[in-house]
């Protein structure tokens, strides 16, 4: 339970992070929440998974990218310049979240 606990903890500071600069760019509250919401599942999955053997920042990081990869052929139609900081935030936030669970032992 701890090991939950600590997983969805991990993915609303990476959510709180995520959504920060979205709300003060004052985009609408369904992708702030869908933002928000993918960050703590991430939280969770990234920390209850590593398919590929990998260390935690890295297991982190390919998760979030290829967990990022809808979110992004949806918004490439109508913003082209958001998919690289969509990306960036996936690959950063998704390692610290996989670093930070294995120094925590989830």
């Amino acid at each position: 339970m701890r090991e939950i606990i600590l997983a969805i903890l991990l993915g609303v500071v990476a959510g709180i992070i995520d959504v920060v600069p979205m709300i003060k760019q004052k985009l609408d509250k369904y992708s702030i929440s869908s933002a928000f919401i993918q960050w703590v599942i991430l939280g969770v999955i990234i920390n209850s998974s590593n398919v590929f053997g990998l260390e935690g920042w890295l297991n982190g990081l390919v998760v979030a990218v290829l967990l990022s990869l809808p979110i992004v052929l949806l918004v490439i139609k109508n913003d082209r310049k958001s998919v690289p900081i969509i990306l960036t935030m996936s690959a950063v936030l998704g390692s610290l979240i996989g670093l930070m669970g294995q120094i925590l032992g989830i």
